[in-house]
């Protein structure tokens, strides 16, 4: 099955439009150049006949006049009294005058003239109706191809949107599952390992392991995996906000993240800048801490193996929001990368899934109306979240 790559095809019709709006413009400029060029030859024709006193070489110039007019392609048609048809020039069709059915045809014809161009003339004496140059004709459909063709460049467009957006939703899905099979494996794994610990008889247990130890490992197991489950659930509907205090939401994560910092970041060290009195927030506390979490993670993969330091601060901006920045001291983001850092499925760990940072920017600008973005500067790695202030 042979796949279409909706860009190029864009570009290509894009291309084929401009060339024929180039040749469009240059065809109307050539008859308008060959409409002056007419006018020019019976004005001169005119003039000539008017100096000249010869009433012989006047009627001569008439006759070259007529000539051009003929030349000129112009469908004309002289009607007199009573729609007699006395003369035409130029019809589009065969006609003969001397028969009724030429008659008949050719006042129909004129009929037609007239709803685009009024006669010229006296109708008791003499009417002449008049249609358009070959020229003008052959114009009159370059309109329609442009704008038929304007509408296919906005179905394609629409349709390479639309493509690529049902991709992108397709990725961010996969995503999503991979990455909830992942934060589901570990604390399953865990219970299953526990579970093996209690089929052990005492003597044969690690370290004497009663059971209220094991016990409380599998309680936190499994408050881990309702934490996770609650998560995901509330990812796909619109949750409750409520005013929140940042200062507080960071320090939880900062007391979470202490426990796990020596496993996940030897020789990282954690700063947090939170000052007393900044205004509260409108925000999910569950969801929103997920975002800081993916965010903070992030930073902790950039200094893997190489340690460093990690910045939380946050500070009260204008226009009644609140930014928090999180800086790293990493060695930055691949420039490849820097403007996808938040699409689904885009990550610098050969094991991960590129779900964290899309999820972050989901929750910070679908669920709460605020906005992630990824700050320039030298050396390292900042992520800005502003966020709306809580009313009153």
């Amino acid at each position: 099955m042979i796949r279409i790559k909706w860009p190029i095809a864009l570009a290509t019709l894009f291309v084929a439009l401009l060339g024929l709006y180039v040749l469009y413009s240059t065809w109307i400029i050539e008859v308008l150049r060959s409409d002056a060029e007419t006018l020019t030859e019976i004005f001169a024709e005119v003039q000539a006949a008017l100096a000249d006193p010869d009433p012989a070489r006047g009627d001569d110039a008439l006759f070259r006049l007529q000539t051009i007019i003929r030349e000129s392609g112009v469908p004309l048609v002289i009607t007199g009294p009573g729609d007699t048809v006395l003369a035409v020039e130029n019809p589009p069709f065969p006609a003969d005058l001397d028969t009724r059915e030429g008659q008949e045809r050719i006042r129909a014809y004129v009929r037609r003239l007239d709803v685009r161009n009024p006669p010229v003339g006296d109708s008791t004496i003499q009417h002449l109706h008049f249609g358009d140059t070959p020229q003008i004709r052959r114009l009159r459909w370059i309109p329609n191809l442009l704008a038929g063709g304007l509408l296919l460049t906005v179905f394609f467009g629409f349709v390479m949107i639309r493509a690529q957006r049902r991709a992108e939703g397709e990725r961010a899905w996969t995503a999503m599952a991979r990455e909830l099979a992942h934060q589901l494996g570990t604390p399953l794994s865990s219970l299953q390992g526990w579970l093996e610990v209690l089929k052990l008889p005492m003597r044969d247990r690690p370290e004497s392991l009663a059971d209220r130890d094991v016990a409380a490992a599998i309680e936190e197991d499994l408050e881990r995996l309702e934490r996770i489950s609650h998560r995901f659930e509330l990812i796909g509907r619109e949750p409750e906000l409520e005013s929140l205090s940042l200062r507080r939401l960071v320090r939880d994560l900062e007391r979470y993240l202490a426990v796990r910092l020596p496993k996940l970041g030897r020789g990282v060290d954690l700063i947090v800048d939170i000052p007393d009195g900044l205004p509260t927030v409108k925000a999910n506390e569950v969801l929103l801490m997920w975002a800081l979490e993916n965010v903070v993670k992030n930073a902790l993969d950039a200094l893997a193996g190489r340690g460093g330091r990690i910045t939380i601060y946050a500070r009260e901006v204008g226009g009644g929001q609140v930014s928090l920045r999180i800086r790293d001291s990493g060695p930055g983001v691949d420039p490849e990368i820097r403007d996808r850092i938040f699409e689904p499925g885009v990550t610098t760990k050969s094991g991960g899934w590129g779900v964290g940072l899309a999820l972050s920017r989901r929750i910070v600008e679908g669920v709460h109306k605020g906005r992630i973005e990824l700050l320039d500067g030298p050396g390292g790695t900042t992520f800005q979240i502003r966020l709306p202030v809580a009313d009153g």
